[in-house]
């Protein structure tokens, strides 16, 4: 792991509920302060619109949804051709959906968030 990914980490853990909520019109939904942090410091607006669109999806399945970023190890990614998942499930182990990444410019290897009523946040925020 490298330092930004470190600092990143700790700065995410501080985190502790949402005073501010910040919105995404087009697509309806809203986003927490960490979340906001989170694509700033990581330069990861994409990811947050990304599960955006797909949480909107999911919604109708679950109302409670865990999404899961993990990056690949080496030896996968090379099986795979593919360096990261996001995985989208309901909290109890049920997997509603998973999108493959070629490629990721995203520093962390692993993130959790959560989708609730139309806002992404970070499990710290729920």
């Amino acid at each position: 792991m490298n330092m930004q990914s470190k600092q990143i980490q700790e700065h995410l853990q501080r985190f502790c509920g949402s005073e501010t909520v910040y919105t995404i019109p087009m697509f309806k939904t809203r986003y927490t302060e960490g979340v906001k942090y989170l694509a700033e410091a990581a330069n990861c607006y994409w990811l947050v619109t990304d599960v955006m669109v797909i949480a909107k999806r999911l919604r109708s399945k679950s109302s409670f949804l865990v999404i899961y970023f993990n990056r690949l190890s080496e030896e996968l990614q090379q099986k795979q051709n593919t360096e990261a998942q996001i995985t989208y499930g309901d909290g109890n182990g049920t997997i509603l959906y998973q999108q493959d990444y070629e490629f990721t410019d995203l520093p962390l290897d692993e993130l959790r968030l959560f989708f609730v009523q139309d806002t992404l946040m970070l499990p710290s925020e729920y």
